[in-house]
């Protein structure tokens, strides 16, 4: 289906009328989602079942509502039933003590009615608020499972998406859609076996009107549902902008482009508007004409019955209960009209929840994958690095397209490798490939001799510390984020972690020291302060191996200058992959790989490399006649 992809193309050539092309061609370059390419398919019956089973867990409840749903279908023509009843009996008759009787049985009867709506409202809340928890743990399990690619691929917003508004409209359809249709459906067969059982003449006039809802229905359940699907997925991605446009503020702020994006917003909520416009349409066309075939029958049914009536076939009483269940019997159409509605958007939801859910990972670990040993450190060593090698490791994101060509190293244990090259030429690769974020296409990847195929990708983090350029935080305090690397950390170990750092008393002087809270991503922070916390972190975390990308491009010269030997008492015995521009860092690496576009083309310490005059040689000199402190 290719519709969501244009509609996305016109909100882009709105917004470039009259604008730059250079910034035309900035607002259309956008990833289409695979959730894009979904069939049409208004309804189906597995995926009502699949919902209906996470309310196992409740089974007594729900087989009561269940219960509930079929009495209540059934007391409501009960009441409509007596009050008919007493209207052509004791009131048109005149007996008053019949009519008291009859009163207070309808009011007894209603009483128990209302009694037991209040538990089938109240068994629906809880099996709503059941199923919908249960998918959202499900759905939040399943995305902590995906590697690295999905989240490189997939918009933050579709997965907000997803958890939210998708799963909150499947708890409408679970708490109302199904027991009110139950309710309605089975009103309209109490009444119409009741109409049958009074005149069946009578009651094949009502017959006649099946047919026209049922063409009705057919003829506008393609196109609500088409509808339904894109104001769903145009909501997705106004969800994902959102999110886009409020984590790159800073970006949007600084480069003056506020009214571009906020014209480009505008025409994606236009195009939401005008999926949720034309959805309302479609249902204010259905809903009337159900409503008006209804009157249109009522009136031939008045017309019928009363001629019926003169002519000695039918008594008058039985014509007022026959227009009583008549009314029973068409009034849940209109319900039922909204009810199908309702239910097209939660299908909409239903299919990308369960396709997020069934999800595989790219990849997974082997069955007869084990654990990574931690030796122990031997007599004067703290911790024992680990042996890393990449052997012949060719790697790509996308097929066709090589990152990483015939990549060959090794790492001893303690050493620090240092990774240089321009922007793209992989060195974030080999990293991603070290962690085991990803697998490579041939070659092997060796952690202590053994291929990461064979390794639990738990085993390897746990023995892992990674300090990025981007230093996330999590929402909480700065000790809560350092225990993050190991939660059984008490406050002293985290202490000790921090001095042994030379780190403590910047932390301590934060407003409430280690107990700061450090706002979302660590926004209350300074750049500087939220890098301190990153390599205490990774630090208290006691890893063998390091990874340490760009991790001082944050850092002023100052503050970098008190760094080093935390750098240096950080590495030390353990063996540390650093991706690096500054020439302070590099220096100090036992092996430097010179990358360009995925392979390896020079390799050897700081000085051989500058004496060899060659790839390292001009990008020190570069960066060096620059100011001397980035390579």
């Amino acid at each position: 289906m290719n519709k969501p992809k244009a509609s996305t193309d016109r909100v882009a050539d709105r917004l470039g009328g009259g604008l730059d092309p250079r910034h035309q061609l900035t607002l259309v370059t956008r990833q289409r989602d695979e959730d894009e390419d979904v069939p049409q398919r208004p309804l189906e019956w597995g995926i009502i079942c699949r919902l209906w089973s996470y309310a196992g867990v409740l089974r007594a409840k729900r087989n009561a509502l269940v219960v509930l749903t079929i009495l209540r279908a059934v007391q409501l023509p009960a009441l409509t039933w007596i009050m008919s009843a007493a209207i052509a009996g004791p009131v048109a008759a005149g007996d008053t003590r019949l009519l008291w009787l009859m009163a207070c049985g309808y009011a007894l009867l209603a009483l128990v009615t209302e009694g037991m709506f209040h538990f089938r409202m109240r068994y629906a809340q809880e099996l709503g608020e059941t199923v919908v928890h249960r998918l959202r743990v499900e759905l939040f399990a399943n995305v902590q499972r995906q590697p690295m690619a999905f989240f490189h691929r997939t918009k933050l917003g579709r997965v907000l998406g997803r958890v939210t508004s998708d799963v909150e409209a499947l708890r409408s359809a679970i708490q109302d859609v199904f027991f009110v249709s139950i309710v309605q459906f089975g009103q309209m067969l109490v009444a119409a076996g009741l109409m049958l059982w009074l005149d069946p003449v009578l009651f094949l006039v009502v017959l006649g009107l099946a047919p026209v809802i049922w063409k009705l229905n057919l003829h506008f359940r393609d196109r609500i549902s088409r509808q339904a699907r894109a104001a769903t997925e145009s909501f997705s991605r106004v969800t994902a902008t959102l999110v886009e446009s409020v984590n790159g503020i800073r970006v949007t702020q600084g480069f003056v482009r506020e009214g571009l994006n906020a014209g480009f917003f505008r025409s994606l909520l236009a195009d939401h508007s005008k999926h949720n416009t034309n959805l309302a349409r479609s249902s204010a066309i259905l809903q009337p004409m159900l409503e008006l075939n209804s009157q249109f029958f009522i009136a031939a049914l008045l017309l019928l019955g009363g001629w019926r009536t003169f002519a000695g076939q039918m008594e008058a009483a039985e014509v007022i209960k026959f227009f009583f269940f008549a009314g029973l019997f068409f009034h849940p159409l209109t319900v039922i009209g909204n009810q199908y509605n309702q239910a097209l958007v939660a299908m909409a939801g239903a299919e990308r929840v369960f396709r997020l859910m069934d999800l595989k990972p790219d990849w997974t670990d082997a069955p007869e994958a084990t654990e990574l040993p931690r030796p122990q450190a031997t007599a004067g060593e703290q911790v024992r690095g680990m042996r890393v090698e990449f052997d012949r490791v060719n790697f790509s994101y996308e097929p066709g397209r090589p990152v990483l060509r015939d990549v060959s190293f090794t790492a001893e244990p303690g050493q620090t490798i240092a990774l240089v090259g321009h922007t793209g030429s992989g060195k974030s690769s080999i990293i991603n490939l070290a962690t085991k974020f990803y697998l490579p296409e041939s070659g092997e990847v060796k952690l202590d001799g053994r291929d990461v195929r064979g390794l639990t990708g738990k085993s390897i983090h746990r023995q892992l510390g990674l300090v990025t350029q981007q230093n996330f935080l999590f929402g909480g305090t700065v000790l809560e984020n350092l225990r993050f690397a190991r939660p059984e950390a008490t406050e002293e170990d985290v202490r000790a972690a921090a001095r042994e750092l030379d780190s403590l008393d910047v932390l301590e002087a934060l407003p409430r020291g280690l107990h700061t809270e450090v706002g979302e991503r660590g926004a209350s922070l300074s750049l500087g302060q939220r890098q301190l916390v990153c390599f205490t972190r990774a630090f208290l975390a006691d890893p063998r191996l390091v990874i340490l990308d760009e991790a001082t491009s944050s850092i002023d010269a100052l503050t970098e200058a008190r760094l080093q030997a935390a750098l240096a008492r950080l590495v030390h015995g353990r063996t540390s992959l650093v991706v690096a521009h500054r020439l302070s860092t590099i220096r100090r690496a036992d092996l430097i790989l010179v990358l360009d576009q995925g392979r390896v083309v020079e390799r050897g310490t700081h000085d051989a490399l500058v004496a060899a005059g060659g790839h390292y040689a001009r990008l020190h000199e570069q960066f060096a006649s620059g100011g001397g402190a980035h390579a």
